[in-house]
């Protein structure tokens, strides 16, 4: 089994429609059955008790300012514990990851995002008004990577890969080291030093027929994770 945590508010994941679909894309591409679970089910014991054989967990919509950064104890302390447990974190929660290794989420009174930068002359507003103003990276871009891993094995040098973000992890953490950058954002790919545990800031599970390169690159996830992936898997659009 594998595990996929939302990370969102109570109400967008409620509302939202989309996670059966990435669950039924992960299955296919892992042969693995999903489990998903919101931000706020996720505990060291859960893990425990399901015991996965590898961990996803996923962007977020919302401002983390908007949380009370008690809402994220729970999975600070899963991926802090469950050193095990190999280990993807998309976009919001490889931000995340930054806070957690650069900071710590118990010594913070609130998140205060790190956006990319203003716009520049010229450059349209892609954001929500949220503030306005502001850059975001959106749509299917190039990356490239600074460093060898099996993570991008099979893939050309720069990938091309969804990207969706107004913030970044400024300061790479300690125990990391940087696996891909691009014009953007510096780090785009992470990776700890001793364990399976990576960040990309970019979504490698909203892949399409164009441009499979994500599709490859969760592929190898699950490989590195000790999964038999099935060679000739077609997952759901």
């Amino acid at each position: 089994m594998i595990v996929f945590v939302r990370v969102e508010t109570a109400a967008k994941y409620e509302a939202s429609g989309g996670d059966f679909s990435l669950k039924r894309r992960f299955e296919a591409l892992s042969g693995e059955p999903c489990l998903v679970v919101h931000v706020s089910q996720v505990s060291p014991a859960l893990i425990a008790d399901v015991r996965p054989r590898a961990l996803l967990l996923s962007g977020c919509g919302t401002w983390f300012r908007d949380f009370d950064v008690r809402e994220f104890w729970g999975l600070e302390d899963v991926v802090r514990t469950c050193v095990d447990v190999p280990t993807l974190a998309f976009c919001g929660s490889h931000q995340l990851l930054g806070f957690i290794f650069n900071t710590g989420l118990r010594h913070m009174e609130r998140i205060e995002d790190e956006p990319l930068r203003p716009l520049r002359p010229g450059e349209a507003d892609m954001g929500s008004g949220s503030p306005p103003g502001l850059f975001t990276e959106y749509g299917f871009h190039q990356v490239r990577a600074e460093a060898e891993n099996p993570l991008f094995t099979g893939l050309p040098n720069p990938f091309v890969v969804h990207e969706s973000h107004m913030c970044e992890v400024k300061r790479l953490p300690p125990e990391f080291m940087l696996l891909a950058s691009n014009e953007n954002c510096r780090v785009q790919a992470m990776r700890h030093h001793t364990r399976l545990l990576y960040g990309t800031q970019f979504h490698p599970e909203s892949y399409v027929e164009a441009y499979p390169h994500g599709r490859t690159i969760l592929r190898n996830f699950f490989r590195l994770s000790g999964l038999s992936v099935p060679e000739e898997t077609v997952p759901p659009q």
